[in-house]
C-alpha cells in the first residue's frame, strides 16, 4: 500500500484521508494535533472517477459492504505490519470522511489494532451481527452541525454503536459543515493530550 511515514513519538497517528485526497492530505493535521508524533499515512486504492477512496460505494452514503469488509481487513493488516516494522507501540486512527468511515469499520471488525480513534465527519460504515469487545477504547467523534454530506442522526448512531461495543465515546459537535476547521484541530489536540499525556 502506497503511504507516507514520518518517524516520531508514540502513539503513532494513522492518517486516513477523505475522498479525493492522498497520503499527504492529513500530514499537517497530524502535526498540529500531536506535534512530534510518528505519522503513518496510507493512500486509498479505490479510484472513483479520478478521486481516491479507501473503499467503494454504490451511491453517496451507500457503501459496497463486501468491498468495505475486504479493504478494512487489508488496512488493518497494513497497520499491523507497519507497527511491527517501525516498532509503533500504539496507533491512533485519525480519519476524515471516507477515512473516518474505514477507521470506524476497523474498530468494529478488527478490535485490538487501534488504541484509539479520532473520527471527523464519520457515518455508520456497517453494523456487524456480533459487536466486538472494544474494552474502553477511547473514540472521539467530531461531527458538523451543518454537515451537508450526511443525515443528522449518523453521528449519534455511530456513537451508540461504538458505545454498545464497549468503547469510551466522546461525541463533539462543531458549528460547521463537512469540512475540517481550526475548532476540530483544537478539540482533537486537547482530547489526545488528555488520553495520551506526553
Amino acid at each position: 500500500m502506497q503511504h507516507r511515514f514520518e518517524p516520531g513519538t508514540s502513539p503513532a497517528l494513522l492518517l486516513l484521508h477523505g475522498t479525493g485526497g492522498d497520503e499527504n492530505d492529513l500530514i499537517t493535521l497530524g502535526q498540529l494535533i500531536r506535534p512530534g508524533a510518528a505519522l503513518l499515512s496510507p493512500r486509498g486504492e479505490v479510484d472513483e472517477n479520478g478521486q481516491l477512496r479507501f473503499f467503494r460505494r454504490l451511491a453517496p452514503g451507500i457503501f459496497d459492504q463486501d468491498d468495505l469488509v475486504r479493504r478494512t481487513h487489508q488496512l488493518a493488516d497494513f497497520a499491523e505490519d507497519q507497527s511491527e516494522r517501525h516498532h509503533l507501540r500504539q496507533i491512533v486512527a485519525v480519519g476524515y470522511s471516507n477515512g473516518a468511515n474505514i477507521a470506524a469499520s476497523m474498530l468494529l471488525l478488527r478490535p485490538g489494532v487501534l488504541s484509539a480513534a479520532i473520527l471527523l465527519r464519520a457515518m455508520v460504515p456497517l453494523e456487524p451481527p456480533h459487536p466486538p469487545d472494544l474494552g474502553d477504547v477511547p473514540v472521539l467523534i467530531l461531527a458538523g452541525r451543518h454537515d451537508e454530506m450526511m443525515s443528522a442522526d449518523q453521528p449519534q448512531r455511530l456513537a451508540a454503536l461504538l458505545l454498545g461495543a464497549g468503547a469510551e465515546v466522546t461525541l463533539d459537535w462543531q458549528d460547521t459543515g463537512h469540512s475540517i476547521g481550526s475548532p476540530d484541530c483544537r478539540a482533537a489536540a486537547q482530547w489526545l493530550a488528555t488520553r495520551f499525556p506526553q
